[in-house]
């Protein structure tokens, strides 16, 4: 027997029909009241076609330094010619394309100088450096049905992100590291500034960071935070890198660097606040289960994990967590963004509790959120 429709659902149904007829269209588009809405819903459409392209123009301007150039002062289209190594014609392309997408923006004068979204650039390596990286992605999903349906053998993102998925993943070599961790350090600061603004790290005593790459929030935190004990835990050539980081920052006397892999080796123990910074969405729920585990063994009772990484469904976002994170991690091999939602059920089967989400001056690019280590029980230590 057939489902019966909702009055929603019914409702529905009739819209679909309505909108997809190109009767419907010609007389929206006509009619002064819908206009405007028909044609912000074409636009809508149009972009959604044409964002790949809009993408490569950033590329390109940011190759080319572009924007580094107009930070200097504006500078007129010949000028530009000559240092961007363009001929004028490819050089007006640009320019007409980049003044387009609000990157750069016509002075009075006829010169051309930083467009909003170009000055908000300025000075921010670590978006210059995803930028640059996406073209892996942009490989990655040139057949993205293949994807899809996991024809591919390999991706370009696979092979960056090496732990992905990789139960040997502490034999990784030095040189095997090295990109993704430069990668990482480049993009830190927009994250470390926003878990210093929202959470008060000053009210404990020892902080371990799991998977904290080359220690650049720890460096951060210890700028901050003068009195806090400072551990961070990765894989052994990510380690080295971080205890070599923290003695160029004359912190070897109170940041110390474990190597390991959590799941055959065991977290340092004593920190009263355990942070994961843009680590969890790498992996799959079994995964995480086991590294939240892992955590929850090193921590003393009521000791507090601090979750940080970009969250699905976050508010006026919901395409960053669905389809730009989707679509990554899938191409990366591993992993997905996930809803304050699903970190509970996760958090609850390893052993913790109270978790609540911390607001942040940017949820766009980071979400926050902290649960509480709930005392262990005699069958939960028998299983550990």
């Amino acid at each position: 027997m057939d489902a019966i429709l909702s009055w929603a659902d019914r409702w529905l149904a009739t819209r679909d029909r309505l909108v997809a007829s190109q009767r419907f269209q010609r007389w929206a588009t006509a009619f002064p009241l819908t206009r405007p809405f028909a044609r912000r819903r074409a636009r809508e459409l149009f972009d959604l076609c044409a964002g790949f392209v809009y993408s490569q123009v950033l590329l390109a301007c940011v190759r080319l330094k572009l924007f580094d150039l107009l930070q200097e002062s504006p500078l007129d289209a010949r000028t530009l010619s000559l240092k961007l190594g363009l001929a004028p014609e490819a050089t007006a392309r640009l320019l007409a394309a980049a003044e387009s997408l609000r990157l750069i923006e016509q002075r009075s004068d006829g010169r051309y100088g930083l467009g909003v979204l170009g000055a908000a650039l300025v000075g921010n390596p670590g978006v210059v450096a995803m930028i640059e990286h996406h073209s892996l992605l942009y490989a990655d999903l040139g057949d993205p049905v293949a994807l899809l349906r996991g024809e591919r053998d390999s991706t370009q993102l696979g092979r960056y992100w090496a732990y992905a998925g990789n139960r040997d993943a502490a034999a990784l070599a030095a040189d095997e590291v090295a990109d993704y961790s430069d990668l990482m350090a480049a993009s830190q600061p927009l994250v470390t500034r926003e878990i210093l603004a929202a959470y008060p790290l000053h009210r404990h005593r020892r902080l371990l960071d799991v998977g904290g790459g080359d220690g650049g929030f720890v460096c951060a935190v210890a700028a901050e935070v003068p009195t806090l004990e400072l551990q961070l835990f990765d894989l052994p050539a990510v380690a080295e890198r971080a205890t070599s980081r923290f003695a160029q920052a004359g912190l070897a006397q109170r940041a110390r660097a474990f190597g390991g892999d959590f799941r055959t080796d065991p977290l340092p123990a004593g920190a009263d606040l355990i942070t994961l910074v843009r680590v969890l969405f790498d992996h799959p729920d079994e995964t995480v289960l086991e590294l939240l585990r892992a955590v929850r063994r090193a921590m003393p009772a009521n000791g507090t994990l601090l979750i940080a990484e970009p969250m699905a469904g976050t508010s006026g976002a919901e395409p960053m967590g669905a389809a730009y994170f989707g679509f990554y991690l899938m191409a990366m091999g591993k992993g997905r963004s996930r809803s304050p939602a699903d970190f509970e059920r996760l958090l609850s089967a390893s052993g913790f509790t109270g978790m609540r989400v911390i607001p942040t001056p940017s949820p766009l690019q980071t979400g926050l959120l902290v649960a509480t280590a709930a005392p262990e029980t005699p069958s939960d230590r028998a299983v550990s």
